[in-house]
Order: C-alpha cells, then structure tokens, then sequence
C-alpha cells in the first residue's frame, strides 16, 4: 500500500516515483479503468481564495492530467493584449521597439469571451476582435517650483509616464456593444517611461484576443503550480530536547510541543505548510525516527491571476478547454476507420 500511495523521501533519495496503477502490476488489486470509481474517489477542495489567488487541492488524479491542467493554465486559456503599436511620436529615451514590448507585456482588464480572434493578415481590426488603447502625453515645467528645488516630481509635470495614461479608444459601435464596460489596463501604477520637458510619446495600441502558446504577454496567471500533499509520520514518540530540535527541523507551524505529564512531546499539527526540506536527516538521533512521504493522488495547486480575470473563473475555463481537447480526441477516435 505505501508503495502505490506514497511517495517516500529518503536521506539521498526518493522512493516509489514510478507509476503504480497498470492494470495486472499488482496481484490482488484490480487498476483497470472504472468511471464509478474514479468519481466515488474524485475530490476538488477549496482552501483559500482571495482576490487575485486560489489555492485548491484536486484529489484522485494521475500526475499527467494534473499537469495538462497546469499547462493549460499557464499557455491555453486566452486573454486580451497588446499586439500593434502604431507610433505616431516617440522623442523619450525609450526605443520604440522597447516602448512597444513595454505596452504589451501591460495586463489589459477585458474579458476575452467577449471577443473573437483576429484573423491572420488583418491589419485594420473590427469593434468584434480588436480593442484599441491611446497613449498621448508631454512632459513640461512647472512654472510654479521653487528655483533651488531639484525633485523632478515638483519640477516637472507628466515626467513619469503610467498605465493609467492608456485610455480606451472604441473602435466601431462598441459604446453600444459594451455600455458598461471598463476597459484599462489591471493596474494603474505600471511605470512605461520617464520623460523631461519637450519630450512626449504619443501612439495607438491594439488589443487583440491570444493565448500563452503564441506568447507569454497573454498567460493569464502570473504562476499556477502544484505539489503533493506532505505526509509525516513520526515512528515513535519523540520528548523534551529531540522534540524541540524536531519542531526546528521543519517549517514553522509543522510539528507541535504538547506538554503531557510534565513531558514535551512532539507531534505532526499540519504537514501540508512543510516545505520538505530534509533538515531532519542531518540528525542522527532524529532521522530514523521520522518518515517523511507526499500522497500520490493528492496534488495542491496554486493559482495566481495577473488580474485579467478571476482565478476561480481561470480555473472553470481551463476545465472546458480540457474537456474541449478530450471531445476532439474522442471525434478523432470516432472517425478514423479501424482496421
């Protein structure tokens, strides 16, 4: 049983890492495929959910689709961002082609259910697949600063240029396709450029709909990652200064001192905060006393959103586009003559 639940971490290794559920690998159990039980065993948890984050466990997976779910978070669920920049005046000491990958990497705050792709070779756009976002600004003196003033914030007015700069420019009848729309870029206080007096950047942006496999400008997380559930087991009861030295062993809120009977004695309060650094094996009064383990099937994941769109609603699209890929390949099945 441990070999086919736990993933066992060892002082100059790791044991049981392979796959354990081929049908016929293990007399007296039965791994063939069953719907049934997959879903009886299927679990997702919701741990915590803030603004920007989820963190969930998803339990009763194999490892490969646990990280087509993260791939898929990462370079498949599409966003809205900044393609063309058409540079009508640039005098910063900011390159154009700089200024433009500036632009782009910039989250934009659109939902992209709300638009379609841009087909390749237009140049135009439509009000359907194109969002457009202006850039105007000049940098001038202020008449009004103290002479032997040498701060720029009181010298100068709009010498630092912000993604609150960038308005929306409707392109068609999108004023009535999106009455209430607020399209702007996620935050306001993304520094593009810093300008002196006479300088001034003025261009044009086009915002189209593109996933993370073209390019990372339009991955929607800032990371989504994964790891096993830790498993501690200690083997027998560890006191007074070995306890001590075992709670300084892990992270913090990982091992517990209980006072019983006048004794400290250690106990495992919440492995899922150890980050398994092995600290434990360079003990040697200590090392024989703990298994340290990860549950195969048991994956927690992260989740964090650039802010483009919720987490909880990344995650919902990542499934459909996952349960998109499966019903392609199950029409491929279908159509293929078999021989």
């Amino acid at each position: 049983d441990e070999m086919r639940d736990r993933v066992v971490l060892g002082e100059f290794g790791v044991r049981n890492v392979h796959t354990t559920d081929f049908p016929g690998n293990y007399p007296g159990y039965e791994d063939a495929w069953d719907q049934r039980r997959f879903e009886e065993a299927f679990r997702v948890d919701i741990i915590r959910e803030e603004e920007g984050a989820l963190e969930f466990d998803m339990v009763g997976i194999d490892a490969a689709i646990a990280n087509a779910f993260r791939r898929i978070l990462l370079a498949e669920v599409p966003t809205m961002a900044v393609e063309k920049v058409f540079v009508y005046n640039n005098t910063s000491i900011v390159q154009d082609e700089i200024l433009a990958h500036r632009l782009g990497l910039i989250p934009i705050r659109a939902d992209p259910r709300l638009f379609e792709y841009r087909n390749q070779g237009d140049e135009e756009g439509t009000e359907i697949d194109t969002l457009q976002f202006q850039l105007k600004i000049k940098c001038s003196r202020n008449p009004q600063a103290a002479k032997e003033s040498s701060d720029p914030n009181e010298l100068y007015f709009n010498h630092k240029v912000y993604s609150k700069h960038m308005t929306w420019v409707p392109l068609g009848n999108q004023t009535d396709l999106f009455p209430d729309a607020d399209f702007r870029p996620v935050h306001d206080d993304i520094l593009i450029a810093l300008l002196r007096p006479g300088q001034e950047i003025d261009v044009l942006m086009h915002c189209v709909k593109g996933i993370g496999k073209d390019h990372a400008k339009f991955s929607p997380v800032a990371t989504a990652s994964y790891r096993l559930l830790p498993d501690i087991t200690l083997l027998q009861p560890i006191e007074d200064e070995a306890a001590e030295m075992l709670q300084k062993c892990f992270s913090p809120g990982v091992i517990e001192i209980q006072n019983i009977k006048g004794k400290k004695v250690a106990r495992v309060a919440n492995a899922r905060l150890d980050t398994f650094s092995r600290e434990v094996f360079r003990h040697e009064g200590l090392k024989n006393l703990v298994r340290l383990a990860r549950v195969r099937n048991h994956y927690i994941f992260s989740v964090e959103s650039t802010g483009i769109l919720p987490p909880d609603v990344l995650v919902s699209e990542a499934i459909k586009i996952l349960m998109g890929k499966c019903q392609r390949f199950l029409n491929e099945l279908d159509s293929v003559p078999m021989e």
